[in-house]
């Protein structure tokens, strides 16, 4: 029975995300902002929880329907059997957004369908579900427009990003799905060069390892949609026997990472030690000035240090130049990508953008820039 579904993402990959759904056998897309409508059976939700790279949650929709009041946001939520999806002894969470909402306050919105939910359950049971606000069994999901209310199911739970495959972090870690999708946008593919000079906890080199291998991000995790009512055990069953399958042997990669920070090395190498990938991905500690190129061509992506990463403006402008020069001199044939919340950060960098890509690294907008690096042709004048 077809579904609809609505998929999270960054700000800035829902096109990226749409591609990857198609890929994943969704129907009926149409990217959104911060997110992607997407159709299809269970056994697709289940798939895209398991594989998507990029998704952030799915929600499962319940209910589109007009409103114009709290009372009708109390009506709409109280018009659906709430106990043929999920038992009265799961707990529950609401979680209200808007986009132009009139309401006067979406904390009230969000009361009232937790009243809905529970005085259904106690018109059919008798009994009303407890609400816990930390680890809910079930997360129900509201958004408000000017005249326009959904409400959803989360069938993710945990957010998709915590893959529960990067055991250890330092300081202002890039998110998974947000590196994955960066490296879509980058238009890598498995089998073409990666070096990411920064690589801090080693994200980027994670996802691309994993890619390459072609390990399913949820393989190692539980979802929400397990609680269901309506949950298939066999089709889920199916699905992972599947991806299993799907996963190919560990070998060596052309993926590369260095970072100056010897924590940072150590925490990168932690990582892919714990996924046994520590002899694929080549890690080494060096400062990005003195490093070359660890192949003819290639794209090179990082995440550049700035705001948590390095306080002081004038380490920053010092930096940024000596990356310009770098890239000039040693990376002819590469693409380079980097990220940053820094925008005046290409001025100082002195090379010729080819791309400005707007993103959003969780509250903090960023640009990813491209430079296509071209023997004796990218340095501003």
């Amino acid at each position: 029975m077809i579904q609809k579904f609505f998929s999270t993402c960054p700000r800035g990959l829902e096109e990226v995300l749409a591609d990857e759904l198609l890929e994943l056998g969704a129907s009926q897309i149409v990217p959104d902002e911060g997110g992607v409508h997407f159709s299809g059976d269970k056994a697709l939700c289940y798939t895209v929880n398991l594989k998507s790279r990029i998704a952030g949650r799915v929600y499962w929709i319940l209910l589109e329907d007009n409103y114009y009041s709290e009372e009708d946001v109390y009506e709409n939520a109280f018009s659906i059997d709430w106990s043929e999806w999920f038992d009265v002894d799961k707990t529950i969470k609401v979680k209200m957004v808007g986009r132009r909402c009139p309401l006067k306050s979406l904390n009230f919105a969000g009361l009232k369908v937790k009243d809905a939910i529970c005085d259904k359950f106690r018109t059919v049971t008798d009994i009303r579900p407890s609400v816990d606000t930390h680890s809910p069994d079930m997360i129900i999901h509201g958004f408000l427009s000017e005249n326009r209310m959904i409400l959803s199911l989360d069938t993710s739970g945990e957010p998709l990003f915590k893959r529960g495959m990067r055991k250890f972090t330092n300081e202002a870690p890039i998110r998974e799905n947000l590196a994955s999708g960066i490296l879509r946008r980058c238009g890598w593919k498995p089998g073409i060069p990666l070096y990411d000079p920064m690589c801090g906890s080693g994200t980027f080199l994670l996802e691309a390892a994993l890619q390459t291998l072609n390990v399913a991000p949820g393989i190692d995790r539980k979802f929400a949609f397990e609680k269901f009512n309506y949950f298939s055990a066999d089709i889920w069953n199916k699905i992972k026997a599947e991806a299993l399958k799907e996963e190919k042997n560990v070998e060596q990669v052309n993926i590369y990472g260095s970072d100056i920070d010897p924590v940072a090395i150590k925490i990168t190498n932690m990582n892919l030690e714990s996924l046994g990938l520590k002899d694929s991905v080549s890690v080494k500690m060096i400062d990005f000035i003195e490093t070359s190129a660890p192949a003819e061509k290639g794209i090179l992506i990082t995440n550049l240090p700035y705001g948590e990463r390095l306080s002081n403006v004038e380490q920053m402008k010092e930096l940024y130049p000596k990356i310009g020069d770098k890239l000039k001199k040693n990376f002819a044939g590469w693409d380079a990508f980097l990220l940053t919340s820094d925008l005046k950060m290409p001025k100082s960098i002195r090379l010729s953008v080819s791309r400005r890509i707007p993103l959003f690294n969780g509250a903090l907008e960023c640009r990813l820039f491209h430079y296509k690096m071209i023997k004796g042709s990218n340095r501003k004048s």
